[in-house]
């Protein structure tokens, strides 16, 4: 095991990485093929729910947090800042996200729909080539003699 702590040593908290009741300070690292997606079920835009979703915080306290910076730091520049990552942050999937193979294809569907469009079709054709290839087996002569004997 690499980095600063070995064998264990859990550091100041003595909790393991975990906060009192159990739940995970880092949550939001554990998992980095789980994107930073916009929520479709925010107010505006849905930058706070996505950040709140992926950070596991509550939603109220990251609005709070905003509203905060907003009147400390003066308005455009938060307002930029939130315009920014509106529309930097991809929309969240409809569906939830399987595999990271699915993970990828969606991140590709997001950046460059072509780009999908051709991947998918590359896929396609592997597969239609193989399918071929299984029907031609099955269906050739020597495949009845294989059987007989």
């Amino acid at each position: 095991m690499r980095g600063r702590f070995k064998n264990g040593c859990r550091g100041r908290t003595g909790h393991g990485g975990r906060g009192p009741g159990g739940r995970s300070w880092s949550k939001g690292f554990e998992n980095p093929g789980q994107g930073l997606y916009r929520s479709r079920s925010g107010v505006v835009m849905g930058v706070c729910r996505g950040v709140a979703e992926r950070f596991d915080l509550p939603v109220f306290w990251v609005r709070v947090v905003l509203v905060l910076m907003l009147f400390a730091s003066g308005f455009w520049p938060v307002v930029g800042l939130y315009l920014m990552a509106a529309f930097i942050m991809k929309p969240e999937p409809v569906t939830p996200i399987g595999s990271e193979e699915e993970g990828d294809f969606y991140d590709n569907y997001v950046t460059s729909r072509k780009a999908a469009i051709r991947a998918l079709n590359k896929r396609f054709k592997t597969l239609e080539r193989k399918v071929l290839r299984l029907e031609d087996a099955v269906t050739s002569r020597e495949f009845d003699w294989d059987e007989k004997l």
